[in-house]
């Protein structure tokens, strides 16, 4: 007698994607909504939190927008910083490194030095305003394309020269920072100290006209570019062979990297490990490879991570100035964290 086939249940359907499965997506979209409420509170709790006006009066309105200004800034800063750490980390194929390595802090710090060294003090204030920030952003990304075409142009383009060169120069630039530092009289090294270390008080509401379309259109442009992101965290050998231009797309990355950082370090000065730390949290969040995905969540993050501490910082301990020390504090421990738990660069 023959037997009926066994009917074999049905599993639930496979689906290949940045987000496999339901249970991915919800979490996304559940610490994608977290992130945003966070965003949102803090927000709201700079512009409010010891407002003397009531809410929703012209006067509280008024002292708001005051406020707004620092809260642009700390969006513009945290959409520049995560969108170019974790496309520079992608094409570097790389989680350790930052675009800092490239040298950009240490030539806002030789910029800023070579001011107070000749001109004196005036000479901060001679490099405040448009024509100056646009100066500053110019004289980055130039330097940045010209090591760029040079290092990665030719029969022996290599990546990790590039790289090593960039530190040698950030080094050589910090180093005669240092010593034209020590020439300065104490009251101009008070002044200089100050524009050091990065902070939103820095930055100068006339810039944002500026800072913004720039920004916007850097990371729009690697949004857009997020399948050949994804590509070319493969590697050269399998980009190519998915007849990508690996060399064309990795010039076109690291330029739009160079104008997000160049913008970002001329605004609010240097913050190393603020990339990095909002890069590290946004890969744990998200829990993808797609970029069309890790980038929503790294600036997000970056933008609650700043927000928050300055809010933390601001009402509660009434020392707003030191928290980029406290950023690069906590982002320093946990490049640290990383490396001995990786046991390589």
């Amino acid at each position: 007698m023959l037997r009926a086939a066994p009917v074999i249940p049905q599993s639930a359907p496979r689906h290949a994607g940045a987000l496999p499965n339901g249970r991915a997506r919800r979490k996304y979209f559940v610490i994608l909504g977290i992130l945003i409420v966070m965003a949102v509170g803090f927000a709201f709790g700079l512009l409010a939190w010891e407002n003397p006006m009531p809410v929703g009066t012209e006067g509280f309105w008024l002292i708001a927008q005051m406020r707004g200004t620092s809260i642009v800034v700390m969006a513009v800063v945290a959409f520049c910083q995560a969108i170019a750490t974790v496309s520079f980390q992608t094409v570097t194929e790389n989680r350790i490194i930052t675009p800092s390595i490239m040298g950009f802090e240490a030539l806002y710090i030789s910029v800023q030095t070579a001011g107070v060294y000749f001109f004196g003090i005036a000479g901060l204030v001679a490099l405040q305003g448009n024509v100056q920030f646009v100066l500053q952003i110019a004289i980055m990304v130039g330097l940045s394309v010209l090591l760029y075409g040079w290092l990665l142009s030719g029969r022996y383009a290599n990546l990790q020269v590039m790289l090593l060169i960039g530190i040698i120069i950030g080094g050589g630039l910090g180093s005669v920072s240092a010593f034209t530092q020590r020439l300065l009289t104490p009251s101009e090294f008070d002044v200089l100290t100050a524009q050091m270390f990065g902070s939103v008080s820095n930055a100068d509401p006339e810039q944002l006209p500026i800072a913004i379309p720039l920004s916007l259109a850097a990371g729009i442009l690697l949004w857009s570019g997020s399948r050949r992101l994804n590509l070319l965290a493969l590697g050269k050998d399998i980009t190519m062979g998915l007849g990508i231009n690996h060399r064309r797309e990795l010039i076109r990355t690291l330029v739009l990297v160079s104008v997000l950082m160049a913008v970002s370090t001329a605004m609010v000065g240097p913050m190393t490990f603020l990339g990095f730390l909002v890069a590290t949290l946004a890969y744990q969040f998200a829990d993808t490879y797609d970029h069309r995905y890790v980038f929503p969540i790294a600036v997000l993050t970056g933008f609650v991570v700043l927000s928050g501490a300055y809010f933390v910082m601001k009402n509660l301990f009434y020392a707003q100035g030191v928290v980029s020390i406290i950023i690069e504090l906590v982002g320093g421990t946990l490049f640290l964290i990383v490396i001995l738990r990786k046991g390589r660069l």
